[in-house]
C-alpha cells in the first residue's frame, strides 16, 4: 500500500486539561496508532496538547449547512439550554 492509498484522518487536540478537543486538520497514515503518532509529531511539536484524537474521515457523519434552518429550528424555542437566567460563579471556568 502506498502513502497515496492511506486513509484519512482528522485530528483533534485538547490543550489543557477541562477544555474540549478542537479540530486542528487532517492527515493521511496507515493506521490509527500511526496517525497518533504522526499528529503528535505534527500537530503539538511545542507542546501544545494533552490528549490527541484521531477519527477516521470516513466515520465522521456531520449536518449540511444548507440544512440548518430546518435541522437546527426545533432547539430554537428551548430557551433554558443556555445558561441566561442566572448568574454564574466567577470561580466556574470553562463553562
Amino acid at each position: 500500500m502506498s502513502e497515496r492509498d492511506w486513509p484519512l484522518f482528522e485530528v483533534f487536540v485538547r490543550s489543557r486539561r477541562g477544555l474540549s478537543h478542537v479540530h486542528v486538520g487532517s492527515l493521511h497514515a496507515p493506521d490509527a496508532e500511526m496517525a497518533v503518532r504522526n499528529a503528535r509529531d505534527v500537530y503539538t511539536r511545542r507542546n501544545e496538547g494533552v490528549s490527541i484524537w484521531v477519527v477516521p474521515t470516513a466515520a465522521v457523519i456531520a449536518s449540511s449547512p444548507d440544512e440548518k434552518d430546518t435541522f437546527f429550528d426545533p432547539a430554537g424555542d428551548k430557551a433554558y439550554r443556555h445558561p441566561t437566567f442566572y448568574d454564574i460563579p466567577a470561580e466556574v471556568q470553562h463553562l
